[in-house]
C-alpha cells in the first residue's frame, strides 16, 4: 500500500517519504480504515520539523485528521463494520492509504457530510470549540471581551473569528503579512504587525496565538488587560513563547492548549458531543473553509509546496487512494 514515512526532522519537503508498505491486520478491539480523504494541517508539519522531538518519536507516518472507510474488523468490535464511514483520531498516521486504529478511536462520519467535510471536521472545529471554552471559564461571559486571534487568515483562524462573534465577542484579527488581509472576512478590525510596530491603541482582554516567539512576547507585554489571559495553541513561527514575556506579567492568565491531550482525557461522551457541534457547523457553514487543492497522495511534494505558498486561500487536502 502506498504511505507517507518520516525518518528523521527537517524540512517537510524533504524528510517525508513516500514509501510502498504492507498492510497490517487488525487484531483484537482494532479495525483497518481506507483512508479516502485526509487534510494538511500545521499541527501534522511542526512534529516533523523536530518542534515537539521530546515526544515524537521516529520514525513515524504523519497525518491527524481525515476520513475514510472501514475495510476490516479485528476480534471483538462489534460497533463498526465493513463500509462504515468513520474519521479515525487519536493518533497521527492518515498519510497512508490503510490504517490499523482501536475500533474506540474511530468515529461515526454522517452520511449527510461529504468526505471532504468529514475530513475537515475535526483538528480544526474541536480546537475553536475548546479555545472557546477556555475563555468562558476564565472570563465566565463573554459579551464585549475584547480578543486578538493571530493567524486570522489561516482556517482555524477564520473559524475562530465566526466563533467568537456569535459569543458576543469583538474579535481583532492580527496577521503578521498584508496578503492576509483577503483570507480574514469582512466587517472585523485587523492589525497586520510582526510584532515591532503594534499600534498603540492596540489593548485585549485576551489574545488566542497560533504563532509564538516574538509577535507573542509583543502582544503579551504590551496588549494584554489586567487580568485577561493568552492562550497558546500553535507555533507557527516556528519558536516558543517567551519565558520572559510569561514571567513579566504574572497578571495575565497563561495556558497552552494541544488538543491531542484534551482528546486522551475526555472521554467518549465528550468526544461525541464536540463532534455533534461540529457537524453542526459544518452543515450550517459556520465551520466551513474552503478547499484550495484537493492531491493524490503520491504527488505530496506539490501538496506541501502548495500548503507552505502564503497565497494559498483554502486548506490542502490528501487522497491516499491514489
Amino acid at each position: 500500500m502506498r504511505s507517507t514515512l518520516v525518518r528523521q526532522f527537517g524540512d517537510p519537503e524533504q524528510v517525508i517519504e513516500i514509501v510502498d508498505t504492507a498492510r497490517v491486520e487488525p487484531g483484537s478491539g482494532e479495525v483497518e480504515v481506507e483512508v479516502s480523504l485526509a487534510a494538511i494541517n500545521p499541527s501534522d508539519l511542526i512534529p516533523v520539523t523536530g518542534a515537539y522531538r521530546a515526544r515524537t518519536e521516529l520514525p513515524f507516518v504523519p497525518g491527524f485528521e481525515g476520513v475514510g472507510t472501514v475495510s476490516r474488523v479485528g476480534a471483538g468490535v462489534h460497533q463498526l463494520k465493513p463500509g462504515d464511514r468513520v474519521m479515525p483520531i487519536g493518533a497521527s498516521g492518515l498519510w497512508q492509504q490503510f490504517l490499523v486504529r482501536p475500533a474506540e478511536w474511530c468515529f461515526a462520519a454522517p452520511d449527510d457530510l461529504s468526505d471532504t467535510q468529514a475530513a475537515m471536521s475535526y483538528v480544526n472545529p474541536l480546537t475553536a470549540l475548546r479555545l472557546v471554552e477556555a475563555l468562558r471559564l476564565h472570563f465566565g461571559s463573554l459579551q464585549g471581551r475584547s480578543v486578538g486571534v493571530t493567524a486570522a487568515g489561516s482556517a482555524l483562524g477564520g473559524i475562530l473569528m465566526k466563533l467568537l462573534t456569535l459569543e458576543g465577542v469583538v474579535p481583532t484579527a492580527i496577521l503578521r503579512s498584508d496578503k492576509s488581509r483577503t483570507c480574514v472576512g469582512e466587517g472585523y478590525p485587523i492589525v497586520v504587525t510582526d510584532g515591532s510596530d503594534l499600534p498603540a491603541g492596540a489593548r485585549f482582554d485576551a489574545v488566542l496565538d497560533a504563532v509564538g516567539g516574538t509577535l507573542a512576547a509583543e502582544l503579551i507585554s504590551r496588549t494584554i488587560h489586567r487580568g485577561g489571559a493568552f492562550i497558546q495553541y500553535g507555533a507557527l513561527s516556528g519558536n516558543p513563547v517567551p519565558q520572559a514575556a510569561i514571567a513579566g506579567r504574572p497578571d495575565v492568565r497563561f495556558a497552552f492548549l494541544w488538543l491531542r491531550t484534551w482528546v486522551h482525557s475526555a472521554g467518549c461522551d465528550a468526544l461525541e458531543a464536540a463532534f455533534a457541534r461540529s457537524f453542526a457547523g459544518l452543515r450550517d457553514g459556520l465551520f466551513a473553509s474552503p478547499v484550495a487543492a484537493t492531491y493524490p497522495l503520491s504527488r505530496l511534494r506539490e501538496a506541501l509546496a502548495h500548503q507552505s505558498d502564503p497565497l494559498r486561500n483554502g486548506k490542502i487536502l490528501l487522497d491516499p487512494r491514489c
